[in-house]
């Protein structure tokens, strides 16, 4: 079945309701913004079935705006899970323009066959970045190289004010990247947000935030929770 981006909205919008990673409240955001609204990305990232479904959309999206990227990387601690799941709908689309989709799933013969040579040419790759204890820098561990002029896909699960995102773009730029395009499964922001590359997202809402001082729950004597995964 074939959804217009109307009916992807609603689709995606009701999968996150139903399992709870659309929440209301009093909540403190990563950015430090407070907000009656949150989105537990993770709550329907523990599903891999719904994780791949949801990736597919996006890479669809990706691929619809000529985009072609070569390696998914995105910021922790949000995008862990989403990362994976992106890289493995790109190798899956991928896999079925060359036609040989019925290779995505490794068995025992197949990986014999490819030993000792390099096991895992033509594969895409899942990278998450992690920010520099004390600082709001980004940086890859872990004995993860990125040569220069790949074609790198961001991910985020929620884009709020970008901030993570154009952090890791920095950190690509100076590796020697090339960072295609930034793709979320939400974008709270109202399309505000924008980067230097194209901004591609599969469900875009305009929920309002708050600085501290001027939260309205805040001055009804309310207090913000922080459900995601920094304490601040």
């Amino acid at each position: 079945m074939t959804c217009s981006t109307r009916e992807t909205d609603k689709l995606v919008g009701d999968i996150l309701k139903a399992v709870g990673a659309w929440q209301e409240g009093h909540f403190l955001l990563t950015s430090g913004m407070h907000s009656e609204e949150y989105m537990q990305c993770q709550k329907v990232l523990q599903y891999p079935r719904l994780g791949n479904f949801l990736a597919d959309l996006l890479i669809a999206r990706v691929i619809e705006a000529g985009i072609h990227p070569e390696v998914v990387v995105g910021p922790a601690m949000g995008a862990i899970h989403w990362e994976v799941f992106v890289a493995q709908a790109l190798e899956r689309h991928n896999l079925k323009e060359s036609g040989i989709i019925s290779n995505y799933f490794l068995d025992a013969d197949t990986i014999c066959d490819a030993l000792p040579g390099d096991l895992a040419a033509g594969m895409t790759r899942a990278v998450f970045a992690e920010k520099i204890v004390g600082q709001n820098n980004f940086e890859i561990r872990r004995g993860i190289d990125l040569a220069p002029g790949q074609k790198v896909l961001v991910v985020e699960d929620v884009t709020t004010t970008g901030g993570s995102s154009r952090r890791v773009l920095e950190l690509l730029n100076e590796m020697g990247c090339e960072p295609v395009a930034v793709a979320a499964l939400v974008d709270r922001s109202g399309s505000r947000i924008t980067y230097d590359t194209p901004f591609i997202k599969l469900l875009t809402l305009d929920l309002a935030t708050y600085d501290k001082k001027e939260c309205p729950m805040c001055k009804a004597g309310g207090t913000a929770i922080k459900p995601g995964s920094t304490a601040r």
